[in-house]
């Protein structure tokens, strides 16, 4: 579903990304893992327009999509629940799910759509109509997926959404997150949880100072001490 070949991207001038290349087949949760300043971000803010590519490609269902701005890119099907500002603070719960909509005009099923998110997410139903800055932390990374889910993306990205949470509420995001792969929305996961994240994972790739240092289906992962190459690769 996913193809990014030999990318160099990074922030106008700076390049952060060296050389990058990973594939996600539909259906899958892929994750990303590595220390803090590796890329993680780096490599979602450019999948989804936001950086500055040198040169590589990327491929979304066959077509090249390294050129085209975040809103031609959610029309194409991917959608980002980024790690911050990733709700609308002074909206509500609901207005919150209209806007991540916005695509889809004046569907009539929109209002099916929030309730079916709703259904999944009903930790953030009864707050339905409370502003985004009363929510709990994990009352918000909830909305920040809810909020992408509602352009009925194909692909979903998320950066870090169990960051800052507590144990119970970041096991449950996770078990969400494996229940929208499950529902037929392929997720790429960047995750600082390096266990937490191989829980639900299909496969990993650990970046370290820019560059895919190594690759492998989930449980092969899960027995090696994958911090440990975050020290060997940046060395």
């Amino acid at each position: 579903m996913l193809r990014v070949s030999n990318l160099r991207s990074g922030y106008g001038k700076m390049v952060v990304l060296q050389d990058v290349n990973i594939n996600v087949r539909e259906g899958e949760i892929v994750a990303v893992l590595g220390p803090n300043g590796a890329g993680k971000t780096t490599l979602l803010n450019s999948i989804f327009g936001l950086a500055t590519i040198h040169s590589g490609e990327i491929i979304f269902e066959g077509k090249p999509i390294h050129k085209m701005s975040p809103h031609d890119i959610v029309r194409a099907g991917i959608s980002y629940a980024p790690q911050l500002d990733n709700v609308f603070p002074n909206l509500t719960v609901v207005e919150n799910l209209q806007m991540g909509s916005f695509i889809r005009g004046n569907d009539p099923t929109i209002k099916n759509d929030i309730e079916e998110i709703f259904g999944l997410f009903p930790e953030i139903e009864r707050r339905r109509n409370q502003k985004a800055r009363t929510l709990s932390g994990g009352e918000r990374q909830m909305l920040a997926v809810a909020r992408a889910l509602m352009s009925k993306p194909k692909m979903l990205l998320l950066d870090e959404p169990t960051a800052g949470l507590s144990p119970k509420a970041g096991a449950s995001l996770m078990k969400k997150i494996k229940e929208i792969r499950d529902r037929g929305v392929t997720i790429l996961l960047v995750e600082q949880n390096v266990r937490r994240a191989l829980e639900i994972a299909d496969k990993g790739y650990v970046l370290v100072s820019g560059r895919i240092i190594k690759e492998a289906i989930a449980e092969d992962l899960r027995k090696i001490e994958i911090e440990k190459l975050f020290f060997m690769g940046a060395q």
